[in-house]
């Protein structure tokens, strides 16, 4: 089974955020597959179901952030999945808004969510989609950008992301992350 997690802030006011960008990906993954996401368990929001044949779990932390890793490490224990079993969906201001980067192990890069991830499963080796929300304009403080909300253009960019996430998705379920990193880091 693999655990898809999509990573984000809870509460309304985060809703939609360009850090939320995890939990809309997730959504959106979500409606396609039609798995429902509305389980509470292991400090997240989970939905179980079936992506090209293979079951899968979907996961929403709920403890903000910055302690990610308590959820997703508390949902690999239970259901005593490994760090292979895993594919993280994360925002990052590094990449152009709406462009995927895929890799297969590699650091926080600075990613406070992901950095957490790594402390609670004591490995930096698993799948992860990186999500571009756009560069952080000269003189703006992080958290206000990162916390602020996309224009509509932007928007329409962000939901083309999420169907190359869901292909993204299968491609690494149904075959590795080498074929997913393939078909989308050269874009």
């Amino acid at each position: 089974m693999k655990i898809i997690v999509g990573l984000g802030n809870p509460g309304v006011q985060y809703a939609g955020s360009r850090h939320n960008t995890g939990f809309s990906m997730l959504y959106q993954l979500a409606d396609f597959y039609g798995i429902e996401m509305k389980t509470k368990e292991h400090k997240g929001i989970t939905g179980k179901g079936m992506i090209a044949g293979e079951k899968v779990m979907l996961l929403m932390p709920q403890t903000f952030m910055n302690l990610s890793g308590e959820s997703v490490s508390e949902l690999m224990n239970f259901y005593k999945c490994t760090p292979e079993d895993l594919i993280i969906i994360y925002d990052d201001i590094d990449l152009d808004v709406g462009k995927l980067r895929i890799r297969n192990r590699g650091s926080a890069g600075g990613h406070n969510g992901i950095k957490n991830i790594i402390a609670h499963i004591g490995t930096n080796q698993f799948d992860r989609i990186r999500v571009g929300v756009g560069h952080k304009p000269e003189g703006w403080d992080l958290a206000d950008y990162v916390l602020g909300h996309f224009s509509k253009e932007d928007m329409e960019l962000m939901h083309a992301a999420g169907e190359k996430v869901i292909k993204a998705v299968e491609l690494i379920v149904t075959e590795d992350c080498g074929a997913a990193m393939n078909r989308f880091n050269a874009n």
